[in-house]
């Protein structure tokens, strides 16, 4: 693009979804990327993808589980880039079922990857922009960071530690008024996240309808690192699900739980599984998951806005029972 800045970018988490697709939009742009992800196979597709788009990049196999490997990784990328404009932590995974019946050392695997990957991207990183005075750290948070997921609970804890570790950070990064924290707060998108995810409950995994193109993510991305803003919803729910979430907290939690409990009751059945918890998956390097059909997106963003609303009114009209008795 002409007379823009050309950003120097790192992005954990890039070998498929969003990370994937914000290393295709950075790269058009004509960014320096540094990608990293578990698979170096995966890496590479992307990384090609990315020159033909007209960007430089170098790809860096990273475990984020790994505050060792994080740590080189941002010394490698300071080396190669110069400087680091922005971070965008990225990774995220997920295992669905019971929580009793989903094995512990999978819900400690998602707690590692989504809040330990993300303090340690954080902690590698903060030194390097505070010595440059400036940078970018994007936390890519989702909805989940607002609404409580039955059937996905160290997810929800995952995503819950991550925004309170972005609140604290940005208490601690105030000083440096060039350093920036932002989340990043999406509804469902359209990624091969979920196909790859742990999965105890009997059934197959699926999306709700109306899912985001995770390049309307990226795009969101890109433009925080012209204009950062603490916090970014995407998709039309979004701004409602946080009122839900803090007005009836425990009627949302219940309503979800009766949807998952009544659709993987139907569902076809599904052998348990791991997904890619402790392994990349075979077939990485998608950006899309292929669950969006077209024609369901307007009409779903409309129920989705409609049945928040109603989750909201029913909790302010239990608040208020309440206070009568």
């Amino acid at each position: 693009m002409a007379g823009s800045i050309i950003k120097r970018v790192v992005i954990t988490g890039a070998s498929s979804g969003i990370g994937a697709a914000t290393a295709q939009a950075f790269a058009a742009r004509g960014a320096r990327l540094v990608l990293a992800a578990r698979s170096r196979e995966a890496l590479d597709k992307i990384a090609e993808t990315c020159r033909l788009a007209g960007g430089d990049v170098l790809i860096v196999p990273t475990d984020v589980t790994d505050a060792e490997a994080v740590a080189d990784l941002a010394v490698r990328a300071r080396e190669w880039l110069g400087a680091i404009d922005l971070w965008f932590s990225n990774v995220g995974i997920g295992a669905v079922g019971k929580f009793h019946e989903v094995p512990i050392a999978d819900h400690r695997r998602v707690i590692e990857a989504n809040l330990i990957g993300h303090l340690n991207d954080a902690h590698a990183v903060l030194p390097i922009f505070i010595e440059q005075k400036r940078g970018t750290f994007v936390n890519m948070i989702s909805v989940g960071g607002f609404l409580p997921a039955p059937w996905a609970a160290a997810y929800t804890a995952s995503k819950f530690g991550l925004r309170g570790l972005s609140q604290a950070l940005r208490g601690e990064m105030a000083p440096y008024r060039n350093i920036h924290i932002c989340d990043v707060y999406p509804t469902f998108v359209d990624t091969p996240a979920i196909r790859h995810a742990g999965n105890y409950t009997g059934g197959q995994t699926s999306v709700p309808p109306g899912v985001l193109d995770p390049r309307s993510v990226a795009r969101a991305i890109v433009r925080l690192s012209d204009h950062p803003r603490n916090s970014t919803a995407i998709g039309a729910p979004a701004l409602s699900m946080k009122l839900a979430q803090f007005v009836a907290p425990n009627l949302s939690a219940r309503a979800m739980n009766h949807f998952m409990g009544t659709y993987f009751a139907k569902a076809d059945p599904a052998p348990s599984t791991s997904g890619n918890l402790f392994a990349p998956p075979v077939d990485d390097a998608e950006v899309d998951g292929g669950y969006r059909r077209p024609e369901q997106r307007k009409a779903a963003a409309a129920i989705g806005g409609v049945l928040t609303v109603a989750v909201v009114a029913g909790g302010v009209l239990l608040s208020r029972r309440r206070r009568k008795v």
